[in-house]
């Protein structure tokens, strides 16, 4: 994130605390069996769900999270300024270290901090985005996710050149937005999402501490390189900013760009939470990562001077 039969599952996670908000984001999973499309059964209810004492503490608590990060400057939605100038040098070296390395590996025991070089990973097949709402959150919020979410998808499909779309039908890239009480009795449906998921992903999934504000699990066959489905949980007790600011991460987390990098910078893939949203810096990085010059697969060493040619180019040119 290898048997000759297996799906491997990236996770990526995003983590923060009030104290420091440097905690892990990153773990590559195992690979298990050959994955196969199945309808997820409906999340949403008819009927308006209250949530629960536990639901409504996560609330709080990602609230004063969020007003504590932004007194503190970050959180930041400018996407950078004159203060996060960086070079054709830097942008290269950034890509080369959060596309083309996992920061931590998932034990028998869970994360474990080692970095490793991996090959680069990305989509090859129209990515098809859907989003699914636990039966807990309010009508106003799904409206306004959905429109965050499909605003989004369109800001990745141009930046990236990739085919990317919201459709309902043959899904391959699911976004669920849960509060606790949907999350914990998700099992089901995210077994059916995902046959053949191993059960560490699924306690991954289920078993969430709660300076793990989001994650995303990317999935491809048989240890190719390519991605073929891929799930993101965002939490719903989420204030506004924070759920953008998971959706921005996730979504463009499972397109490839797994890894983190303290040096990067202005980036939403750097443990420091200074930027939020996805900022000109992680455009590019995009663009880099859906080069055609670049192939699925690649090892770093072969990348890393292509992405040197790229990077100069896109620094003269700029996102389009």
């Amino acid at each position: 994130m290898g048997k000759a039969l297996g799906l491997a599952a990236l996770l990526t996670l995003a983590a923060c605390e009030v104290a420091g908000p440097n905690a892990p984001r990153q773990a590559t999973m195992p690979e298990q069996r050959p994955i196969g499309l199945v309808p997820p059964a409906p999340l949403a209810s008819p009927i308006p769900v209250t949530p629960s004492a536990a639901s409504r503490a996560l609330s709080v608590y990602f609230q004063r999270l969020q007003n504590d990060l932004m007194a503190r400057g970050l959180l930041r939605t400018d996407g950078g300024g004159p203060d996060t100038t960086f070079t054709d040098t830097v942008l290269a070296r950034n890509f080369v270290r959060i596309a083309l390395f996992d920061e931590f590996v998932m034990t028998p025991t869970g994360l474990r901090a080692q970095p490793t070089i991996s090959r680069l990973r990305r989509w090859e097949e129209p990515v098809k985005f859907t989003v699914q709402y636990g039966a807990t959150i309010p009508e106003d919020q799904r409206v306004e996710d959905s429109q965050n979410i499909r605003n989004y998808v369109s800001r990745l499909a141009r930046v990236s050149g990739q085919p990317m779309s919201m459709t309902d039908t043959d899904p391959n890239f699911h976004v669920l937005i849960l509060n606790e009480d949907d999350r914990l009795g998700f099992e089901g449906e995210l077994r059916a999402l995902v046959p053949g998921i191993d059960n560490a992903s699924v306690g991954a999934f289920l078993n969430v501490p709660r300076d793990t504000l989001c994650l995303v699990l990317a999935f491809s066959q048989d240890g190719n390189p390519q991605y073929s489905q891929a799930v993101a949980l965002i939490r719903g007790e989420h204030p506004d900013l924070m759920r953008l600011a998971c959706i921005h991460e996730e979504l463009a987390q499972g397109l490839g760009l797994a890894n983190d990098s303290p040096q990067a910078r202005p980036s939403i893939f750097n443990d420091d939470e200074e930027f939020g949203l996805l900022t000109t810096h992680d455009e590019l990085l995009l663009k880099m990562l859906y080069d055609d010059r670049l192939q699925t697969g690649m090892a770093a060493a072969e990348a890393a001077p292509i992405a040197r040619i790229i990077a100069t180019e896109l620094m003269n040119t700029g996102p389009s």
